[in-house]
């Protein structure tokens, strides 16, 4: 057993109760990951130290970006985890699908709603889709970053037993001290994630279309998968078997992806880019 064990902070997982309706920690963290991605994308657009004479989106068309990439988040979350988790409940009550206040979101089938949404910004307002993409990779810790955070005060997705002095005992499970791993990925997902595209952009990552979203990928990748040997998985839903865990399977592609991504930017000349 540990010496020291942290008491759980006992937040209620609603911030405020207007009648009938109520505001949660939940989905005030995907208010919060929007709103500040958004206005770190439109400074970052107006500054052309970022881009030399790349062509970008213009600032104010960033207020559109906002909405495509906030229906592919939540759309494509949903989905997600509808169907890389639990298609067969879903599927016995369709109805479900729509409970968004009870939880359940994949970063994964976000992710992809994110592209298609980036992807149909891009097309009406012709700006380069790679470039949409390294905009939205640039802020997309930040909304990781409040995310893992409603996940730790909801609370749910924590992680495997364990005797290290700053494990917790979440409420809800068998009483035993466990590791905070969504306040891990909050910390590597979000914080350092941000920290090292945020570094990489003002070093001229983003006058090569493509590095940001591919320096993205390996990092959330990586530390997606990291995580994942602390996390507890669902033994019904997440867990593998041998160790693997869906969250695994799902991040390692991304990896492979984002090296590729980041050696093709790196390699194109100027024109090509």
């Amino acid at each position: 057993m540990p010496t020291l064990v942290l008491p759980f902070p006992n937040i209620n997982p609603v911030l405020v109760q207007l009648g009938p309706l109520a505001i949660r920690w939940y989905a005030l963290a995907y208010i919060a990951g929007l709103v500040f991605g958004w206005l770190l994308i439109r400074r970052i657009v107006a500054d052309d130290r970022y881009w030399g004479k790349l062509k970008r989106p213009s600032a104010a068309s960033i207020d559109d970006l906002l909405v495509y990439c906030a229906f592919g988040v939540i759309i494509g979350g949903r989905l997600g985890n509808v169907l890389f988790y639990d298609p067969s409940y879903y599927f016995a009550h369709p109805l479900d699908v729509f409970k968004l206040w009870e939880g359940g979101m994949s970063f994964h089938g976000g992710l992809l709603g994110a592209l298609v949404g980036a992807w149909l910004f891009a097309r009406r307002h012709d700006a380069p889709f790679l470039t949409v993409l390294d905009l939205c990779s640039l802020a997309a810790p930040i909304g990781l970053f409040f995310g893992r955070i409603a996940n730790f005060i909801r609370p749910e997705l924590w992680g495997r037993p364990t005797d290290v002095p700053w494990a917790v005992v979440f409420p809800g499970t068998d009483g035993l001290p466990r590791h905070p791993s969504q306040i891990y990925e909050a910390i590597l997902e979000g914080l350092v994630a941000f920290a090292v595209l945020l570094a990489l952009a003002r070093r001229g990552g983003l006058k090569r279309p493509g590095l940001v979203t591919g320096a993205f990928g390996v990092l959330y990748g990586a530390a997606r998968i990291f995580s994942e040997f602390f996390r507890e998985p669902d033994p019904r839903l997440e867990d593998l078997g041998r160790g693997l865990t869906m969250g695994m399977v799902l991040s390692a592609p991304l990896i492979v992806i984002g090296a590729t991504l980041v050696i093709m930017s790196l390699r194109a000349p100027g024109k090509a880019r």
